[in-house]
């Protein structure tokens, strides 16, 4: 590790603050990527008449263990319990609710308040609020690490390509953003949605569509400056290609800007999924996400708990991209580094 990305780390440990939202915001993410081993209508682990079955990965008929149907069991039914723990044992998850289980068991109307079976109550539809979250925040940080990625990747091309040839090219490709971005993607999400019906590629996909002209900016500035550098000239001198030129002599201090600018991409990913769902244009109804939750809040003002829910979680995940995000940035400023 060279001296400079040295300086660069112990300065974004340094910001404290930023440094600790992202152990947090990595913890968050490794845990909901396990969220079906924590929330899971389904045992992790059956053992019957000796054998060893793992419903978590694979699902089973009743009649493997001794029921009558040959559909898939259900392992909330009391029934099936007694046949499994008459020759054998199940291990459930530390919250035996599915993404859609219903708890049909609740002592008050659905939406129901916190609970030790439910500990952050439910929606109006009996569902357990913390299973959605948990599945909520995978695919929101998952939807935004994807949607960061894709649009980062044509920003840094389309932004390279024109800052390093400019030109008639980059006056073209100046026009075309300009137009591009002026399209009201809303109205095309809402025209869309009405003839396909919205899944997590689609949704990524349109998104991509409107999300990579961020970067595109940053990264031209950054070819414009460095391509009359001396050591730039100097590889074209030689011969070197172009692609290597850009690749190897510019990207690199294109990238140093670039960097300070993801948590923020991600941030803004992650929000405009969560307002697309609140709307109704954004994944398929009935999934688990953020804005799903505060929909279930607007619907239902009797019970706060849901809206506390859903404000806190938002609050902290994006509280925490955006305390990243100014570490990330003091981390690449050479006026704060310390040595």
């Amino acid at each position: 590790m060279n001296p400079i990305t040295q300086r660069r780390l112990y300065q974004f440990k340094s910001n404290k603050r930023g440094y600790y939202s992202f152990l947090i915001f990595l913890g968050i993410f490794f845990i909901t990527l396990f969220a079906e081993f924590i929330a899971n209508d389904r045992p992790l682990v059956v053992r019957y008449k000796g054998d060893f079955y793992f419903p978590v990965f694979k699902n089973y008929p009743e009649t493997t263990f001794g029921g009558t149907f040959e559909t898939t069991a259900n392992y909330r039914d009391p029934y099936v319990k007694n046949l499994i723990n008459s020759q054998g044992y199940m291990i459930c998850a530390p919250v035996p609710f599915g993404i859609n289980t219903v708890n049909y068991t609740l002592r008050v109307p659905a939406p129901a308040p916190p609970s030790f079976e439910n500990v952050l109550g439910t929606d109006d539809q009996g569902r357990d609020v913390l299973t959605r979250l948990l599945y909520g925040f995978r695919i929101s940080i998952l939807f935004g690490l994807a949607l960061t990625l894709g649009a980062s990747l044509i920003g840094i091309f389309t932004g390279a390509l024109q800052g390093y040839f400019g030109g008639r090219f980059d006056l073209i490709m100046q026009r075309f953003i300009e137009i591009w971005s002026n399209l009201p993607v809303l109205y095309l999400l809402i025209i869309l949605s009405s003839m396909i019906e919205p899944n997590f590629w689609w949704l990524l996909t349109i998104m991509l569509t409107f999300s990579w002209m961020t970067l595109v900016s940053v990264v031209r500035a950054e070819f414009f400056r460095t391509r009359t550098l001396d050591y730039v000239r100097a590889a074209e001198a030689l011969g070197v290609p172009s692609s290597r030129v850009i690749w190897k002599h510019m990207l690199p201090n294109a990238m140093v800007a670039v960097i300070t600018y993801l948590p923020f991409i991600l941030n803004g990913s992650i929000a405009t999924l969560t307002s697309l769902d609140f709307l109704g244009f954004g994944l398929p109804p009935g999934s688990a996400s953020l804005g799903e939750l505060i929909t279930q809040a607007k619907n239902n003002i009797q019970a706060p708990w849901l809206g506390l829910t859903a404000f806190f979680s938002i609050s902290i995940l994006l509280s925490l991209l955006i305390f990243i995000g100014e570490a990330v940035r003091d981390a690449f400023d050479s006026r704060k580094i310390k040595v």
